[in-house]
């Protein structure tokens, strides 16, 4: 039996809502009213409607002259550099080739879409369909649609992210580099689509705004890309100045400043950056600009720890927000905008945590939800592969060790910072960080040891943070005092991913659930019970009790609170020991009074084969054939078992992207206990590939508690207690 607490009713919100927070809210349910009153839109004459709003836009002939003249000064380097095709052709040809390639796969129908391949929208494209759960939403206006229903709307993340038109990009930069004028009619034709399908305010796509400023982002780079091509014309470039407009207005009308403050509220304020800035001939530009300006910088504080951690507590979002804030820094100062140097500080030290996690393969970790979204794809690259993002920042802020793991000069930085990007970037010398490979970022709650910064190093990530942000946690998974591992450079023990947001409330509950995670579960239950897709009904707290590291091993301390709601409180306690560069110690205690079922449950990635025994040993061999070798050691029996793409229940599943699951092994270590009560669990990373386990004794205590191993062999032993540990030889 456990007690936990219900979310709050809607009358019980509005009495715990401040008065800011209502007449805010109150003013936008007012704007909805007052747009359902009127009907769609009607087609506008775009000079006669910019006389009013942007008079230097209101001919053809003026609006094709700013566009080509003024306005590439003040957009980004490499976009606005003519010479941009020449360089990448010759620096940076493999780019060269993937932007054609995809650029011909967009022209024939075919959408790679987060985790999807070869999806289509059907010829012409139906701007409201889910090709995957085959929905369409209703054109209906947009705040009588929940685009959380799937049942209405099916997967709005698929349907938004074709919308978002990044891929438009990636057609505007196919002409850029081969002057073909069918890439340039495509962006043209889509965005003329587009617009008669979707009129302002009607439909799904008008139902976020997050998805509203990223396509208005998307505009600017789409025909910034092809302002010289001769089938874009000045009464188009009028046409398309309307619909930017009601693009920015709608997203200042409807921020996210309570309903999503997060990464939504910053990718809507970056877009009403970039309006105001790009076109700034509009009445409005100062405000847009002014506003999002404001709101980044207020952002930056509420949503940075003070150790760089972005507070969402995923890995995908942290990126994401450094993409944000990298766009916002080089656009500022691209039109001579001074900023405080605090958010460049703050920049600097969110890649610094990127870094941190990031493996010994050069991928980062998924950690929390993740849908493999960025700002604007420039380049098509992996999920998890974090190297552009280094890249432009080392060449931004003069890092040798952001250098070091971009591995090399990346397209990124030619297109945002334009050749003379390429060369700050190559002026800066590759080192690895100088400060110690192991750290703990406090803050932020992550632990990371590490043996050092080679290839083929070890690595183990632990959680020792909240649930995620302040607001609703909604990115963040149930998985305080998770682990991760890489041995040798290889990804051993990992995080399960996300898989889905709402089409399969099952799959998504267990996703994000501590059944999917390397910690421990108590009486079957998860550490928070979700409520819907992207809120929990509580929140359970992380602590991190100590943290000592030293050239010769790394000791952490943890407990958290998630199972204090259950009839007889139980804290758990987990103790990482790294004896450097051998092997870790995990050490689990368990403090209560009455009897519990207790799981500790370790996710492997895909690729590896594991294998029970022999005797209490587990053997888990990667795609490179090393191994990682696990003895689980407590004071009474442990049950082991192995689980891979079971469904019931489920059990032994990764998600690489969004959209995608795949079996993978998980061990199941299971108990009966009665605390107090420890386990330990010993990671023995083997280069050789032995068949067969070292020799290795257990220690245990007078209480007949295990407190330590011993090796026969010349390797470090371990002893503990409360107090200390002592490590020999």
């Amino acid at each position: 039996m456990f007690v936990a607490s219900s979310p709050l009713t809607p009358l019980r919100r509005l009495r715990t809502m401040p008065v800011a927070e209502i007449a805010y809210r109150s003013r936008q349910e007012a704007s909805k009213w007052l747009e359902r009153l009127s009907p769609a839109a009607r087609e506008v004459d775009p000079a006669t409607w910019l006389r009013t709003r942007a008079p230097e836009f209101a001919s053809p002939e003026a609006s094709l002259q700013l566009l080509r003249e003024r306005m590439p000064r003040r957009f980004f380097a490499g976009a606005a550099d003519p010479g941009t095709a020449a360089v990448l052709d010759g620096r940076l040809p493999d780019a060269r080739r993937e932007i054609v390639t995809a650029a011909d796969a967009l022209i024939d129908g075919r959408f790679d879409l987060l985790g999807y391949q070869g999806l289509s929208f059907g010829e012409p494209i139906d701007w409201h369909l889910d090709p995957v759960w085959s929905k369409r939403a209703p054109r209906v206006h947009w705040s009588g649609l929940d685009p959380l229903d799937p049942a209405v709307v099916g997967d709005s993340k698929i349907v938004w992210e074709l919308n978002r038109h990044q891929w438009l990009v990636r057609l505007a930069q196919a002409w850029t580099v081969t002057g073909h004028q069918h890439y340039a009619e495509a962006c043209i034709d889509a965005i003329d689509a587009w617009r008669r399908a979707n009129p302002p305010g009607i439909g799904v796509n008008w139902t976020s705004s997050l998805e509203v400023s990223y396509r208005l982002i998307s505009w600017c780079w789409t025909v910034m890309l092809i302002r010289d091509a001769p089938v874009l014309s000045g009464q188009w470039m009028m046409t398309l100045l309307v619909a930017i407009w009601q693009h920015a207005n709608h997203v200042k009308e409807y921020l996210s400043c309570y309903s999503s403050p997060n990464t939504h509220l910053t990718g809507e304020a970056l877009g009403l950056f970039y309006a105001g800035t790009l076109f700034s001939e509009f009445r409005d530009a100062a405000q847009w600009r002014s506003i999002g300006t404001r709101v980044l910088l207020a952002e930056s504080r509420a949503q940075v720890c003070s150790d760089g951690v972005h507070f969402e507590q995923s890995t995908c979002y942290h990126a994401y927000t450094v993409e944000i804030y990298l766009h916002f820094l080089l656009l500022a100062s691209r039109n001579d905008t001074t900023l405080s140097p605090r958010i460049a500080e703050q920049v600097r030290q969110m890649v610094e945590f990127l870094i941190a996690v990031r493996r010994p393969d050069g991928t980062i970790p998924a950690i929390g939800d993740g849908d493999g979204g960025v700002v604007l794809p420039l380049v098509g690259r992996q999920r998890g592969d974090s190297r552009g993002v280094f890249a432009v920042a080392a060449a931004a802020f003069d890092r040798p060790d952001f250098a070091w793991a971009a591995e090399g000069a990346a397209p990124e930085v030619l297109w945002l910072m334009g050749t003379a990007g390429l060369q700050a970037f190559d002026a800066v010398r590759p080192v690895s960080p100088a400060n110690g490979a192991s750290r703990v970022f406090r803050s932020g709650g992550y632990g990371v040891m590490r043996s050092g910064w080679e290839f083929n190093a070890h690595q183990l990530i632990i959680d020792v943070g909240p649930l995620g942000c302040g607001t609703s946690s909604g990115h963040g998974h149930a998985d305080l005092l998770s682990v991760q591992c890489s041995v040798f450079g290889e990804a051993c023990l990992v995080d399960a991913g996300t898989y889905c947001y709402t089409p399969e409330p099952e799959w998504r509950d267990f996703f994000r659930s501590t059944a999917a995670h390397s910690t421990v579960l108590v009486d079957g239950l998860d550490q928070a019970q979700p409520a819907g897709p992207f809120r929990w009904r509580h929140r359970p707290r992380a602590r991190l009790r100590a943290w000592e590291s030293d050239p010769h091993s790394d000791v952490l301390d943890a407990d958290h609170d998630a199972y204090h709601r259950l009839a007889d409180p139980v804290t758990c306690r987990r103790r990482v020991i790294f004896v450097k560069p051998d092997y870790w110690l995990l050490v689990d205690d368990l403090d209560g009074r009455t009897n519990h079922e207790v799981e500790r449950t370790f996710q492997f990635a895909p690729e590896m084969r594991v294998t029970l025994g022999p005797a209490s040993w587990v053997r888990a061999e990667t795609p490179g054939g090393r191994v990682l070798w696990m003895l689980s050691l407590s004071s009474g029996p442990v049950h082991t078992s192995l689980k891979c793409g079971e469904r019931d229940p489920i059990r032994g599943w990764i998600s690489a992207d969004y959209g995608i699951r795949q079996p993978a092994p998980m061990l199941v270590c299971s108990s009966t206990v009665t605390p107090p009560w420890r386990a330990l669990t010993l990671l023995l990373p083997d280069s050789e590939g032995s068949a067969t386990p070292p020799v290795v004794s257990p220690v245990y205590d007078d209480a007949g508690q295990p407190a330590g191993v011993t090796f026969e062999h010349p390797r470090r032993s371990v002893r503990f207690d409360d107090r200390a540990v002592v490590i020999t030889g």
